[in-house]
């Protein structure tokens, strides 16, 4: 490859991260102020400088750019929770701090929070997202290293846990951005203590 080559096919490349960073920043406005529902590719892509026709060359259509939507909001999510749960000294507090991470994330990230507050409904109806998916398999790994450690009953399904337990957080979640007030700390506190008492209850 010659070097003309060469700086041709990086300006290209940085031409394409950048369009695809344009069309991002315009769906997540559009989606937090409009929803989802009454959202349209066209209004995304007028909040660009983009051609019509680029959209296509990213996205395949409107509820692809809302899951890469949040994606894109939830990876330092993910890395958050799971710095935390690495950190936490035993079971309790990998399942308390995990929690809390989870809630305080989600309504200091004020893009985050107002994006699910207007689109409560659409999330939910998109719970297998990449995204949500991952979050939850990332859990799994981490419970298996408790489980690991001999923090937790040997005969505790893991897969019914991590599940379970993003189930809720999800849920929750949402209740969150619903509420004028947010209640970080007892939305944590009730998830907490449901399932360190419902797994206490299967060790016994």
């Amino acid at each position: 490859m010659t070097a003309s080559t060469a700086a041709t096919s990086g300006k290209r490349e940085r031409t394409k991260a950048h369009n695809r960073r344009a069309l991002l920043a315009a769906a997540q406005a559009v989606f937090t102020e409009m929803g989802y529902g009454a959202a349209s590719i066209r209004d995304i892509v007028r909040r660009t400088e983009l051609a019509s026709g680029t959209f296509y060359n990213y996205f395949p259509d409107k509820a692809a750019i809302f899951h890469a939507v949040l994606d894109e909001r939830t990876v330092e999510l993910r890395r958050r929770l799971r710095d935390v749960r690495a950190e936490a000294q035993g079971l309790d507090a990998v399942v308390r701090e995990g929690f809390h991470a989870y809630f305080a994330f989600i309504v200091e990230d004020q893009a985050l929070f107002e994006m699910l507050r207007r689109n409560a409904g659409t999330v939910r109806t998109l719970f297998d997202t990449p995204a949500l998916e991952i979050g939850i398999v990332e859990l799994l790994e981490d419970l298996r290293a408790v489980a690991a450690r001999g923090e937790l009953p040997p005969a505790l399904d893991l897969d019914y846990l991590s599940s379970a337990m993003g189930g809720v957080a999800f849920e929750l979640g949402i209740r969150l951005s619903e509420q004028e007030e947010p209640d970080v700390a007892g939305a944590a506190r009730f998830a907490s203590e449901l399932f360190l008492g419902g797994i206490g209850r299967l060790a016994g």
